[in-house]
């Protein structure tokens, strides 16, 4: 039984008018403020993931390949390029912590500062 050689344009053209269509469809419909919560889009990439699985078995063609990284580049360029790696837009600390993370830092150089000036007056007359 002689098997059927991957064609690749075929894979992408198959690639774009199943699984991309179908992954835009559910995006679409989803609120845009939750495209970075994974929560939310795990089981539509997850899906989108499987298409491309199917496609290239019944295609003949090897998983991952070449074709299925570019498709998901291009997925990730449209919906996930402003999202922070764990799934949250990077944002400030709240103020009171923020200001602790400044004020303590010098207030602790001031101090250690003023010591060894103190220190150095007290011990010049010390022979």
């Amino acid at each position: 039984m002689a098997f059927a050689e991957c064609d690749k344009e075929i894979y992408a053209t198959l690639l774009n008018n199943f699984c991309l269509l179908e992954f835009e469809l559910k995006m679409e419909d989803l609120d845009v403020k939750l495209w970075c919560d994974w929560q939310a889009t795990d089981e539509i990439y997850t899906e989108v993931t499987n298409c491309t699985t199917l496609l290239a078995y019944h295609q003949n063609c090897y998983w991952p390949n070449h074709k299925v990284d570019k498709f998901f580049i291009g997925i990730h360029k449209k919906y996930f390029k402003n999202c922070a790696l764990t799934g949250r837009l990077p944002a400030d600390p709240p103020l009171p912590i923020l200001c602790s993370l400044i004020f303590i830092p010098v207030l602790i150089t001031l101090l250690m500062t003023g010591l060894v000036v103190w220190r150095s007056k007290r011990s010049e007359g010390i022979v």
